[in-house]
Order: C-alpha cells, then structure tokens, then sequence
C-alpha cells in the first residue's frame, strides 16, 4: 500500500479511523521555517466532525500533538511527526459490516487485495485518514507564504445548484462566511437547502470544490511524467469520491477553437510576461506560466447512506444493508480545506525541486 506521497517534501500518512488514532511524517521540510501548534489546528479545525448540521456528527476534537522536527516554534529539518487520537469511535455501529460488501465502498476491493480488512468506519480507507494531510498542508501552505502564494478553496456545485460567476467576481474573503463554505451568499442558502433536504430523505448528494491557487511564479513543474497539473490531478484523485477534475477551460473548452482558446503573452507595463486570457489554467507544457492556477474537483455522492440497499457478504449470500452510525450527507463543505492542503502539498514539493532546476 502507498501511503507516502512528494519527493523533497514527502508525506507518509497513518492510522485508521477507529483505531489508536492517524498521523503524518513530514520529511523535506527546510529547518527555521516558524510555524506553530496553532496554526496546524486550525487547519484541523476547518475539517474535523461535528462542526455544522451540514456534516457528521461525530465529534472530534482533532488535537494535534508534535511529536517531533518542531522545536520552539520553528521546524529543525528532521522529520516532522504529528499525531491526532481518535476519542469518538464508536466501533459497534460497524459489526454488521465485518463479512459485507457495502455498494461503492473499498469493503470488496480492500478484500480482493489483502484478503483482510478493518470493517470498522472503513479502516485505513475511511476519509478520516484526510486529517493527517491536512496536519502536513499546513506546514506546506506556511512554507509556501515565504513565496507570497495563496490558496483559496471554495464550493462552487452541490448537486445541481451552482455558483454561476467566475472565481474573479467572487470575494473570496467569505468562503467561511457559512457552512457550506460558498463564498456567494444566495448560492450558498439554496446548496445548503438542499444538503438539509437530502439529509433528511438518510441520502447524499455530491458536488464541486473549485481552488484557485495566487502567486506561483512561471517555471514550477516538471515535463513528461511530473508535470504540475498531473501531480495536481493524482493528488486530487487520491482524496475519498473523487471522480474527476479539470484545469482553466476544463471540458468547457471542447466547444471552442484554436484561435479563441489560445491564451496570446504581451508584457505589461512592468516587463513582466503575461497572458491576456487564462484558458490554460496557469498551466502549459506541465508548467506553470505566472497566471492564476484555476482547477476543479468533483465529488461524488458519499457511499454510506441511511437506507437499506442490496448487496452480498463475503461468502457471496444476498444481503440487506442499511448504514449505521454518523455520515456527512455531503462530504463538500470538509473537502475544501482537504482540496487546499493537497494543493499546498504538491506546490510545496514543486517549490523546493525548482530551486535545483537551474544555477
């Protein structure tokens, strides 16, 4: 199993979600960055249980402990361990589910390969495994503050119901402003209808977290195999119900032709290189060209609903489910600071493998 992910700033994450608790090492990180307890818990904050009606109510403090590679508020460039116990697991609410295979779940594929599995809330597949690269984005954000970038992460799709203006007439200063974390204020009432309205037919619904990322200078990204918006794309597919993503025009820009999708340079009165349209998502050739990173990531809807579904257990017997315990109705409003961290993580790796690119 691959539980480790970067190259100079590199992550390994562990823990399952009713066991001793889930952690992160963080190796690459360069000594005297400052960063504090704090700071990291209130990235844990923004994506713990309980926080809304809107998610879980499972409740989870999330208090991380330093372990190691932090020492009077600055990092010492020895590997950084963090460590959250799990305090609210309630393991009977998983004992029907020790021999089933829940419909769209990792319970048969989790079986196909190891042959064994933690039944209880998922085990090491459940979405709570997520804290623990929040824990680590939030270093990687600290770090990537020295380079003046900025991510900003938002709900932009719950269902049907979208947000229908572009990222650069939203105020992205009120993304915290509501629960579902929607900077447009009309949206976000009417996403938040309906996320009620769906959790009280036990179903789930899923949605858009659109990231815009601010201040990345052109240059950062591999060609070939690690290009910036591939690195970009596996790090967003590797988050629980993601389905798919897209950069800049994303599918819309099928419709268009060469000519009115091309994003044409011209310097600006300050000699620096710009481009007039940004179709390409700040992204060419796997490498970033100074503009805006812009890209979208979808979820699907969260497997484990309150109803009773048909399925079979390992022996291959048909068997009637109905999901116990606490779920999100729709796992968007959490994913947005998950979505952030994982940008900060890639962006952080990037940033320290372009200082070695050239003299």
């Amino acid at each position: 199993m691959s539980n480790s992910y970067g190259k100079l700033f590199r992550i390994t994450t562990f823990g399952e979600s009713h066991g001793k608790g889930v952690g992160v090492v963080i190796d690459g990180c360069p000594a005297g960055l400052e960063i504090s307890r704090e700071e990291i818990q209130q990235a844990l904050d923004r994506r713990r249980p309980g926080q809304s009606n809107l998610t879980t109510p499972r409740q989870e403090a999330d208090q991380v402990e330093i372990l190691s590679g932090i020492f009077e508020g600055k990092t010492l460039g020895t590997p950084i361990a963090l460590l959250v116990y799990n305090q609210d697991a309630e393991s009977k609410d998983y004992s029907h589910l020790q021999n089933a295979f829940r419909p769209s779940h990792a319970d048969f594929t989790y079986t196909a390969k190891y042959g064994h599995r933690d039944h209880r809330g998922g085990g090491r597949s459940s979405a709570r495994e997520t804290l623990a690269r929040v824990a680590a984005g939030a270093i990687a954000a600290k770090l990537l503050e020295s380079q003046k970038v900025k991510i900003a992460t938002y709900v932009s799709q719950v269902g049907k119901i979208k947000v229908r203006k572009p990222y650069q007439q939203l105020d992205l200063g009120k993304i915290e402003t509501n629960a579902v974390r929607c900077p447009d204020g009309k949206t976000a009432s009417r996403m938040i209808s309906l996320i009620e309205e769906t959790r009280d037919k036990n179903d789930s619904i899923g949605g858009v977290v659109s990231c815009v990322i601010q201040g990345v200078p052109a240059g950062w990204g591999e060609p070939v195999f690690d290009k910036l918006h591939a690195e970009l794309g596996k790090a967003m597919l590797s988050i629980n119900a993601v389905k798919g993503l897209d950069f800049g025009s994303g599918f819309e820009g099928l419709g268009m032709t060469g000519s009115e999708h091309n994003d044409i340079f011209f310097q600006d009165s300050g000699g620096n290189i710009q481009t007039k349209t940004n179709y390409s998502g700040g992204i060419q050739g796997g490498i970033s060209n100074g503009q805006d990173i812009y890209l979208r990531v979808a979820f699907k809807p969260v497997a484990t609903i309150l109803q009773t579904q048909t399925s079979i257990d390992a022996e291959g017997n048909k068997i009637q489910l109905e999901g116990k315990g606490r779920h999100d109705p729709c796992v968007l409003p959490r994913a947005v600071p998950i979505v952030e961290a994982m940008a900060a993580l890639v962006l952080a790796d990037f940033m320290l493998r372009a200082k070695v690119s050239k003299l």
